[in-house]
């Protein structure tokens, strides 16, 4: 619905990315539930599944909806579709999920927890140099891919574009953004290059992002914004993953849910804040002949506010390049954990010494 709203079709006012609050609950439930039930990292294939449901999700509705609304009436079989996947999850979830811990601990690390209480991980967060960069920089980057996805067809109409070849961008943003997640995924699975893999992707989607403010300005350049909305997904999506990682390693033994989640909430909260800045940036136009807006009213003139865009996309790659140095403080601490139980030593499993054997 406010894909829909913020395209201009119904004349609604663009809504900011603050309606993901699902997102924000189940982004930090996965990451705690998953070191619980499967131990290992994050960004294992367990738990790529999960995240990767979530752009699967948004892409089968970009292209489902257009499908389904062809008038405004259509909105409400849109939004009744939409409710049978929604009730079929919920009933699964209630009735098949009743344990919260699996009957063996599928690692040291699942079955000797060291997390902090929710408060006291909060303020531990705060101090964390590391962890504030991470979440201030790759929060700003969920705000700019959400905004370039609510904003996209306002961006393209004005040139020329079609809604179907703005949507057709936005799946196929999608679409390479899974294929990289799990590739970047596997790469640093077997790897452990998280910090390096995350700085380069990151980098990589700041330049595709200058290259989108470019040629969105510029008509009849339908190739080049396929492959520059393909490219901005793939480099794009694939450092999610990697960037939870990291938000748990560089945290702690801060929980896992409430490293993950703040995240998200700063992205979701950044998201609103770029979002009501580019559009206030904007300007009306005299409508050209090429335009294929349809909101009745002369079309906007995003150029300022795309090259705003990629200079804060730009801002966060330098400053996670040039300040962002994370220990990798959990795998450190499974590592001694492992190693401690292997030497025939139970109790430091359990942060506790070793007492020396009689003589």
């Amino acid at each position: 619905m406010a894909q829909l709203c913020t395209r201009g079709r119904y004349n609604c006012p663009a809504l900011p990315p603050v309606h993901r609050a699902d997102q924000l609950a189940l982004a930090g439930l996965l990451c705690g539930v998953h070191t619980v039930r499967c131990g290992g990292h994050l960004v294992s294939g367990l738990h790529r599944a999960p995240l990767g449901a979530n752009p699967l999700g948004i892409l089968v509705a970009n292209v489902l909806s257009p499908a389904l609304v062809k008038k405004e009436q259509g909105i409400l079989l849109m939004l009744g579709t939409y409710i049978i996947p929604a009730a079929l999850a919920c009933l699964l979830a209630t009735t098949c999920l009743w344990d919260s811990v699996p009957p063996t601990p599928p690692s040291a690390g699942a079955a000797h927890s060291t997390s902090e209480k929710f408060l006291d991980g909060l303020k531990l967060l705060v101090r964390n140099k590391a962890y504030v960069i991470l979440a201030v920089c790759f929060g700003g980057g969920v705000g700019i891919f959400s905004s370039f996805l609510a904003l996209l067809e306002q961006v393209l109409c004005v040139y020329g574009y079609s809604n179907e070849f703005a949507g057709l961008c936005g799946a196929l943003f999608i679409a390479f953004g899974i294929l990289g997640a799990l590739v970047l995924s596997l790469y640093v699975d077997r790897t452990k290059h998280f910090t390096e893999a995350f700085k380069v992707g990151f980098c990589l989607t700041s330049v595709v992002c200058v290259a989108f403010a470019l040629v969105s300005q510029l008509q009849g350049q339908t190739l080049a914004l396929a492959a520059i909305c393909s490219l901005f997904g793939f480099f794009g999506f694939s450092v999610a993953p990697v960037a939870m990682e990291l938000a748990v390693e560089s945290s702690f033994p801060v929980g896992e849910g409430a490293a993950a989640g703040l995240v998200f909430v700063l992205g979701q909260a950044e998201g609103m804040l770029v979002m009501l800045l580019l559009t206030s940036l904007t300007v009306r136009r005299a409508q050209p002949s090429f335009s294929t807006c349809q909101d009745g009213l002369d079309p906007l003139d995003w150029r300022v506010s795309m090259l705003l865009m990629a200079g804060l996309s730009v801002l966060f790659s330098c400053c996670l390049v040039l300040f962002f140095h994370p220990p990798y403080r959990r795998l450190q601490a499974e590592a001694g954990t492992s190693t401690s139980i292997q030497d025939g030593c139970p109790a430091a499993a359990d942060h506790m010494p070793c007492l020396a054997e009689s003589p």
